[in-house]
């Protein structure tokens, strides 16, 4: 059963830094694409941050783009969303998931993790 795994959420004041962290298992699924997405309370989940797991392609959404990184650690299989200059506004529950390809879509995810809760206190 194919399982992810975020961790690194908390509460921090506008301005600092967070890095999120996304585990897969088991180590026999093949990882194509990892995706990073949040949910603001009563909508639906946004897109941040996507990644190619072979050659690192990554894509931003503009709201993120120059603040947030996504990277990834094949030996340990591991994502990545380091969050950076975080504003009120970025509060959320930040989820991975994972694709064939690093889409903005939600849709074309197929495994998701349980999330973990960013504050951003102003």
């Amino acid at each position: 059963q194919v399982q992810l795994e975020e961790s690194g959420g908390g509460l921090v004041q506008a301005g600092a830094s967070l890095n999120l962290s996304c585990t897969i298992s088991p180590r026999s699924f093949i990882t194509y694409a990892m995706g990073w997405f949040r949910q603001f309370p009563g909508k639906d989940r946004e897109f941040v941050a996507a990644m190619a797991w072979d050659d690192g392609t990554d894509v931003y959404a503009d709201s993120v783009k120059g603040r947030f990184a996504i990277s990834r650690d094949h030996p340990k299989r591991k994502s990545y969303l380091r969050m950076n200059t975080l504003k009120p506004e970025d509060t959320a529950v930040y989820f991975c998931a994972t694709a064939k390809t690093p889409t903005p879509d939600p849709r074309d995810y197929d495994y998701w993790g349980q999330g973990t809760q960013v504050t951003v206190s102003s």
